[in-house]
């Protein structure tokens, strides 16, 4: 069972592109109607999914105010299955359209981790669709010696994943500190939905991204919520992301896979951001008119 209330599960399908799995905290609202909310569209971490990412966030988000939706990746939990190898670019454009698909655009997208760079490549690419940024505990770039080195290591991980996957997963939830109870068995199951091929191939992605020729700051409102105890991606990658954007930086003291257990120490920091994002979002809408 899953650890709290979700937000409820839809599928959208998409014309050209596919079927996918969305949390949305209102499905019944019709998309030929005006949204008076701000519409927030949480993009997930690697190895992860919308609920193993942002379980603790959906219920606060949208007690205060917000439109929430949170979109499984390709090859993710519940996530597009596809016969093509996974690809950042893909999964902004998947995002994209079903926002579309949905007439919620302009969106708050938020991104953690990998959703990170999944949303600076949204920003780039469908910039109709992006309102405001807020990126967390992710980075312009992973391509520092130490960080290659990880990444090859994450061959070795590919073979074990493939051939063993079940026990792979106890492996890693052990080595985070959960080991095998009622309460961990949802987050063991959770991780089991995953298609390994794709999962392996976001890894290699993530070792290709670079977003430092192109990434800077733009009339879109943007905000850094910085994981400062983050030991995965390091606080000083994303003081520079933040440097890049010219935006404010929100303090969640949190390392890197707590973000799903942290409550209010990161919470707090995103309602903060998605305060000063939103702010600046109206404000701007009334200059223009």
């Amino acid at each position: 069972m899953p650890p709290c209330p979700f937000p409820a599960a839809r599928t959208v399908q998409v014309n050209g592109r596919g079927e996918f799995f969305l949390r949305d905290s209102d499905p019944a609202h019709s998309p030929g109607e005006p949204e008076s909310r701000p519409v927030v569209l949480l993009l997930h971490g690697w190895i992860a999914s919308a609920d193993l990412n942002w379980a603790e966030v959906y219920t606060p988000l949208i007690a205060a105010g917000y439109r929430v939706l949170a979109i499984d990746h390709r090859g993710h939990g519940r996530g597009l299955r596809t016969t093509t190898p996974f690809r950042l670019a893909e999964c902004a454009a998947d995002a994209a359209a079903v926002l579309r698909e949905l007439a919620l655009t302009p969106a708050v997208i938020v991104g953690y981790s990998m959703g990170g760079a999944i949303a600076q490549l949204v920003r780039r690419d469908h910039p109709d669709v992006v309102g405001a940024l807020v990126l967390s505990g992710t980075a312009q770039h992973w391509q520092d010696p130490q960080l290659r080195r990880s990444w090859r290591a994450l061959e070795i991980g590919g073979v074990l994943m493939r051939l063993a996957p079940n026990r792979f997963w106890d492996w890693g939830l052990r080595r985070v500190g959960l080991h095998p109870s009622p309460e961990t068995a949802w987050v063991r199951c959770e991780l089991t939905r995953h298609n390994v091929p794709d999962i392996l191939e976001a890894g290699r992605e993530l070792s290709r991204f670079d977003s430092r020729p192109w990434l800077g700051p733009e009339p879109t409102p943007a905000a850094v919520v910085l994981t400062s105890r983050d030991t995965v991606v390091p606080p000083r990658k994303q003081r520079d992301l933040a440097a890049a954007l010219e935006a404010p930086i929100f303090d969640a003291p949190i390392d890197h896979l707590e973000v799903t257990g942290a409550g209010a120490r990161y919470t707090d920091a995103l309602l903060a951001a998605l305060a000063a994002v939103t702010s600046e979002m109206a404000t701007r809408v009334g200059a223009s008119r």
